[in-house]
């Protein structure tokens, strides 16, 4: 996927939410790896800096990059690399980069020293799976300096309540999914409802992205093995929520690259799916004709 950058691989599970982590399932069945080896990646560490043969970044400049979606951004084992992708993440100060955390108690000992009150390109992203890690992580996250903020609920496993969090106005956007592959754990629909109405008393951009395996609505649990159909599901709920729109002052720091500003491209299939409103899009690079 160009949307994800994952500078290193592997992870220590932590919380609640890491009980059937899916990296560690796909690490499993893909290749009979432990997901607790972590790594620093030989050919994705620089990954925003590369170049295509006509000597233009493969990101271009207005796109959303993922960061660390096989690892954590704050994990201990990794401090001696992070400097090096604060640094990355400066120089393409024209690509919008998405941070998601559940150590949060690390965050504000492992910024940049020049964050101040934060990268304008940079949006950082703590894990509420229920509502103890809702209360834990949150406040941390309003009380560090960022020009962004968001909430990611997944795996969805339990109720969470967030009016006084979102009442704050320094949250921007709330993104929900329930969890998938081996032990899935039940998402309820009325959980993400809630949160749901939240977002849109404050006109605050929600995505429910996904059902997961197992999701429950009124009395019936739904088994739903298949992610495209829980994509689906997700989306025809009417849950999602566009909100305000997030301004990121993104640097023009070369005119030419500007003027070839990335415009995603969307299949089709695009139209019902439940990360519609925050996806990244396809690159349409042809690989798939």
């Amino acid at each position: 996927m160009h949307d994800i950058w994952n500078p290193w691989h592997g992870c220590k599970k932590i919380s609640e939410g890491c009980e059937n982590c899916y990296m560690y399932y796909l690490d499993k069945v893909r290749s009979n790896k432990d997901g607790a080896i972590i790594y620093k990646s030989k050919t994705n560490f620089n990954y925003p800096l590369q170049k295509d043969k006509y000597g233009e970044y493969k990101i271009k400049s207005g796109e959303t990059i993922r960061i660390c979606m096989t690892s954590d951004f704050f994990l201990s084992e990794t401090d001696e690399w992070r400097d090096d992708v604060w640094k990355i993440i400066k120089k393409r100060s024209d690509v919008i980069f998405f941070i998601l955390t559940k150590r949060a108690d690390r965050i504000k000992d492992n910024l940049p020293s020049d964050w101040n009150e934060g990268y304008e390109n940079v949006i950082l992203n703590v894990t509420a799976e229920n509502q103890k890690r809702a209360e834990e992580r949150i406040p941390i996250l309003l009380s560090i300096p960022a020009r962004h903020r968001g909430i990611m609920v997944a795996p969805f496993i339990g109720k969470v309540d967030i009016d006084k969090y979102l009442k704050t106005n320094l949250i921007e956007q709330v993104i929900a999914g329930g969890e998938n592959y081996d032990g899935s754990r039940v998402c309820d629909y009325d959980w993400v409802k809630l949160i749901s109405d939240e977002c849109k008393k404050y006109n605050v951009k929600f995505c429910f992205m996904e059902t997961g395996t197992k999701f429950k609505k009124g009395n019936i649990i739904y088994n739903i093995p298949s992610k495209e159909i829980q994509s689906k599901i997700a989306y025809k709920s009417n849950l999602s929520y566009l909100g305000k729109e997030i301004k990121y002052n993104l640097k023009n720091y070369q005119e030419s690259l500007w003027d070839n500003k990335y415009v995603p491209y969307f299949k089709d299939k695009c139209n019902t799916c439940g990360s519609r409103i925050i996806c990244n899009g396809c690159s349409n690079c042809g690989k798939c004709n």
